[in-house]
């Protein structure tokens, strides 16, 4: 990879995590639901005029707008705003990668190796001592079994995601953008009756009329700089580069939501929080790595 594209794809992750603190700040002032979708209508106008439909089946378009976008922005939205801390929840979102071969394994009979149960069970271990941390009260308001829950939903749903993603791969080469454009606008009639039925009209008309800065430049980075740029970039190296230069980057992310969370809100992880986190990130890199580790150690063992 070239010093220009490595410099892209950092820029890519660096925007992907300080998302976390954006949306932590976007909700300050508007409700989630509502603020999910406008940001993905956004996404959708005015790009829609200018980027031509996948050629993929109508259905298709629909499940990955419901699982990657509705279902995964809905549930973290939520757990964000009731309190989980953005740091960790750009780290428990990565559970999207065991979800995603678990999956595989059962939906597409992909086989599963050793170091992706491995890294499940290490992963699993970290999010257990995030989860007790917080029902002991040494973990920083906002992390309860609730806020977990709805985070490790969300990383379901972009794990749905994902398979959705392989399935419409299979037979056809479609556009990154043009799925993430088009794909945009099946969320966005979810999301605003959501609004709607979940946080009241008297809410939305408030939020709309009182409108701050601040939430219209949240608006602005969640839909073009973290989703249109950030997948325009990234969906571009994946095209020109094998995935295993591009996607183990991408481990990043919880790296800079964490430091951006606690430069930008101040928050702070106990002792036990700190070990989890760190747990979570060794199951990550088992997961990721561990095969290519032990075909290098085979290859150099063989006489």
């Amino acid at each position: 990879m070239s010093v220009k594209d490595m410099l892209l794809a950092l820029c890519v992750v660096v925007a992907w995590g300080v998302n976390f603190v954006v949306i932590k700040l976007g909700l300050q002032g508007m409700p989630p639901f509502l603020l999910a979708g406008l940001r993905f209508a956004l996404v959708a106008f005015p790009a829609i005029f200018f980027v031509r439909r996948p050629a993929i089946p109508l259905r298709w378009l629909v499940v990955y707008g419901i699982t990657i976008s509705f279902g995964q922005f809905a549930f973290l939205f939520l757990a964000i705003k009731l309190g989980m801390p953005a740091g960790l929840a750009s780290l428990v979102l990565q559970a999207q990668a065991f979800f995603t071969i678990l999956l595989g394994a059962l939906l597409l009979a992909e086989k599963l190796r050793w170091n992706h149960i491995a890294g499940i069970i290490i992963a699993t271990l970290g999010m257990f001592m995030l989860a007790t941390a917080g029902m002991k009260g040494q973990a920083t308001a906002g992390i309860t079994l609730t806020t977990m829950m709805l985070t490790l939903a969300a990383a379901l749903s972009w794990g749905l995601g994902n398979i959705t993603n392989k399935i419409i791969m299979r037979n056809r080469k479609v556009p990154i953008m043009s799925l993430v454009i088009w794909s945009a606008l099946v969320p966005i009639g979810p999301f605003f009756a959501c609004a709607f039925l979940f946080e009241g009209k008297e809410a939305i008309v408030f939020s709309l009329l009182h409108i701050t800065l601040q939430t219209v430049l949240a608006l602005i980075y969640l839909a073009f700089v973290a989703t249109i740029v950030g997948y325009a970039i990234w969906g571009n190296l994946l095209s020109r580069y094998e995935t295993w230069r591009v996607a183990p980057l991408s481990l990043l992310v919880p790296v800079v939501g964490i430091l951006s969370a606690a430069l930008f809100l101040n928050e702070t992880l106990s002792a036990q929080q700190m070990l989890g986190a760190s747990v979570i990130i060794i199951g990550l890199l088992v997961n990721v790595f561990g095969g290519m580790v032990t075909q290098r150690f085979l290859m150099r063992t063989q006489p």
